[in-house]
């Protein structure tokens, strides 16, 4: 990846504290990031939450590029799209946060593949999470500058990389004044709720990570793009589990004879939750007190690997998390039932959440981007394209499974987690559908593919990964597969 770092722009992320070296694994496999980047540290405390257990030996530099991109986004048609006079150019230039996760990475590649110039920002460190807990993807991941290199060669379209911390301001403002971009695409997010709730630390990790991060980048948009558009990556599990309808965002109520159009109530179930939140009420400020333009995607649970675009080489191969703490329960349920596992349901299985392909999170994200927020406007979006309870999702890989000829069982276990276990559960879902949403819903076909997927890789899985860990009720209590 010499021609991806070739430029002299040089950016700090930092830490501080006592030290000792850092290697991490990937796909079991010791590997170095010294030959691409130095990281000097700062003095918060953060820092030294994170990497308490990965000191680091001596500093070393992270060394961001700046690659000269060609590609231009193609001119979108006044039909999709609102352009009112106060409103900035079309976007061409998105910076993905986040772009080597999950979300992130499928996203990345989708929006280039469309002709929008995109960079990558992102700290690595959802790699080190998986270090830390002795977790792996279930198909195999290439480094992040293996993975450009393949997009390179593959498609002829070049993604530019920044490596550092968002929650680092100088590293922050270094890149936006380098990449400029017209829209910010925000996964750069601790993603789990059960990953904050192992313990303290993590707790604070993820809410300082996730609010503060969130933070730079409305300041850096403030004082860096002003035009630029926001569109950040929130949850359903913000809403809870009402006994009445969930609208998008905002709900017209009568009080004591006076009506108001308010954001809708939230009632978070984690840490994690809490923390997008959080986010959520920082956004909607900064819209009403700078002007900001910002769209809040509060998605579902997200299932599958195979993009377009992922599809096109093996190094670009998408995460695919089946554990207990990173792991979702459509993706879950179809690895157990390829290594002959009891499909583990928590408590009734009555859960209801919406859900979606992640073919659908790349396409909601580009209408999202080609149809910007005004100046001054939060908009929500749920996201999502259907509901199912734990228990449907479950009697679906087992039909889906028997035609595989696997013999597929079901058993409740203990619901870890402090939630409602039979509940109503009506979302609406109509905004991004009026974009254009065109829905890739849950069919036998799809499921006999996630099926076929995971017993293509079920020599990697991990069973002693499969049961869940973490419990709400008893925080301190650290997942068995880390080390003492």
């Amino acid at each position: 990846m010499a021609h991806l770092l070739s430029t002299s722009c040089y950016l700090k992320l930092s830490c501080s504290s006592s030290r000792r070296s850092y290697s991490p694994t990937l796909n079991g496999c010791p590997t170095t990031f010294s030959s691409f980047f130095t990281l000097q540290t700062s003095k918060s405390s953060f820092r030294r939450v994170i990497f308490r257990e990965e000191r680091l030996k001596g500093s070393f530099v992270v060394r961001a590029t700046a690659v000269p991109v060609s590609q231009v986004a193609p001119t979108q048609s006044s039909s999709n799209s609102r352009q009112n006079s106060d409103e900035s150019p079309k976007p061409r230039r998105v910076m993905v946060i986040g772009g080597d996760g999950y979300c992130g990475w499928a996203t990345a590649l989708h929006l280039s593949n469309k002709g929008y110039e995109v960079a990558i920002v992102d700290n690595l460190i959802r790699r080190l999470f998986d270090h830390q807990l002795g977790l792996d993807s279930l198909t195999p991941i290439s480094s992040i500058h293996n993975r450009i290199r393949c997009w390179k060669s593959v498609t002829g379209k070049t993604i530019e990389l920044y490596i550092g911390d968002i929650c680092d301001f100088e590293f922050l403002s270094e890149t936006f004044k380098s990449f400029e971009p017209d829209a910010v695409v925000h996964f750069g997010e601790q993603r789990s709720a059960p990953y904050s709730m192992i313990d303290r630390s993590r707790a604070l990790f993820t809410q300082h990570n996730n609010v503060i991060g969130t933070l730079n980048v409305l300041f850096a948009i403030k004082e860096f793009r002003e035009q630029c558009h926001l569109v950040k990556l929130g949850t359903m599990g913000e809403y809870g589990t009402p006994n009445i309808d969930i609208e998008e965002g905002y709900i017209t109520i009568t009080h004591n004879g006076r009506t108001d159009t308010l954001p809708y109530p939230k009632q978070a179930s984690s840490f994690y939750h809490l923390s997008k939140v959080h986010d959520s009420n920082n956004i909607a400020f900064t819209c009403k007190a700078w002007g900001i333009r910002a769209t809040d995607l509060n998605q579902g649970v997200v299932y599958g690997v195979r993009t377009d675009e992922t599809e096109m080489h093996q190094e670009l191969c998408n995460r695919f998390d089946y554990d207990g703490v990173f792991g979702t329960a459509l993706n879950r349920f179809c690895v157990q039932a390829a290594v002959g596992h009891p499909l583990t349901v928590y408590g009734k299985g009555g859960q209801t959440r919406g859900y979606l392909d992640i073919r659908d999170t790349v396409q909601c994200v580009e209408l999202a981007i080609a149809n910007p927020a005004r100046p001054g406007e939060f908009r929500v979006f749920n996201q999502f394209t259907e509901q199912f309870s734990v228990n449907e999702l479950a009697s679906l890989v087992t039909k889906a499974g028997e035609k595989l000829g696997l013999d597929v069982k079901t058993i409740s276990v203990p619901n870890p987690r402090v939630e409602a276990e039979e509940h109503y559960y009506n979302a609406k879902h109509t905004k991004l559908i009026e974009l254009g949403l065109k829905p890739h819903l849950l069919s036998d076909s799809l499921l006999d593919s996630l099926l076929n997927f995971a017993i293509k890789y079920k020599d990697r899985v991990d069973t002693k990964q499969i049961m869940p860990n973490v419990s709400w009720k008893k925080i301190g209590a650290k997942p068995k597969t880390v080390a003492a």
